[in-house]
């Protein structure tokens, strides 16, 4: 297994080779308050869905992945309106 070069293996290298920091770069740099990493992306939610196991009939099932892509949440938004039905 050849052993990976480091900055003290001698090997000199000129620093104007080093690519340039564009905008981009600094955009997508890692950002810090204080010892904090700050992390990008979409929020937490205040009440995130929770996973389970559910064993549901096989009429259910596939009448719900009938629909295609997204049958969770349209079996999610089913519950739900049973609830308000009540």
């Amino acid at each position: 297994m050849p052993r990976k070069k480091s900055a003290g293996d001698g090997e000199w290298t000129d620093p104007d080779d080093a690519p340039e920091l564009t905008d981009d770069y600094f955009d997508r740099a890692d950002l810090y308050h204080g010892e904090v990493l700050i992390r990008r992306g979409r929020p937490p939610l205040a009440a995130p869905k929770r996973q389970v196991t559910l064993r549901l009939s096989p009429e259910v099932l596939d009448h719900f992945k009938a629909g295609g892509p997204g049958w969770q949440t349209r079996i999610d938004d089913a519950l739900k309106q049973a609830i308000v039905a009540k």
